[in-house]
């Protein structure tokens, strides 16, 4: 975890593969940030907002009050707050840039999501949109801007189209070099809850996407 900014109404971090986004733990995110902001001298209270996957590395922010909480989270819906990541999938899909659109189901027992075919309880739209970078032996470089937040919606959005992302076992990748899912939430846009001004923060470029 790399703390990117902050004031006294966001902590932006950029969190590491392994780490957990919430939860009360002492190895989650809200309390080593609040544990880092404690040893800089400041005694704060972290609210998660959204959430990445524990594979997945990236641009998070965290409010420090509830009031921050809830302007964040209203934000969520709308264009003000926007994601793209970074992914790096087995072949290539056959259109270079496209939006895709399912319905998923996520399974709690089996901790996966699944497309299906039809609604019923517990099923949610999600949409992408995907742009191909480029290319290089069996893999491609996507970036990928997210319009709803559906657990492991990338992930299982490109595998049940025979693309999973690369070291994304749970979803059929096939055993490779990678350690970790190559899936980074690289940029993050949204409108700071007190002065709405809009605030855009970049991730480092992982090693599997660099040129």
């Amino acid at each position: 975890m790399r703390i990117l900014f902050y004031d006294t109404h966001v902590i932006v971090c950029e969190k590491a593969a392994g780490e957990l986004s919430e939860g009360e733990g002492t190895a989650a995110l809200p309390a080593l940030l609040a544990q880092a902001m404690a040893e800089a001298g400041e005694q704060t209270s972290v609210y998660p907002v959204h959430r990445l996957d524990r594979e997945t590395v990236g641009v998070m922010v965290f409010a420090r009050t509830r009031e921050a909480a809830a302007a964040l989270s209203a934000a969520m819906g709308t264009d003000a707050f926007a994601k793209e990541y970074l992914a790096l999938c087995h072949g290539r899909p056959e259109e270079d840039a496209a939006t895709l659109t399912d319905l998923l189901y996520f399974d709690r027992r089996r901790g996966k999501s699944f497309v299906v075919d039809r609604r019923r309880a517990g099923v949610k739209e999600a949409v992408l949109d995907y742009t191909c970078l480029r290319s290089a032996g069996d893999y491609t470089l996507l970036r990928v801007r997210l319009h709803t937040g559906r657990t492991h919606q990338i992930r299982v959005q490109f595998a049940s189209r025979r693309h999973p992302l690369a070291g994304d076992r749970r979803y059929g990748a096939p055993k490779s070099e990678f350690s970790t899912v190559a899936l980074a939430a690289h940029r993050l846009t949204f409108p700071h809850p007190v002065t709405g001004e809009s605030m855009t923060f970049t991730a480092e470029l992982p090693d599997w996407a660099a040129e």
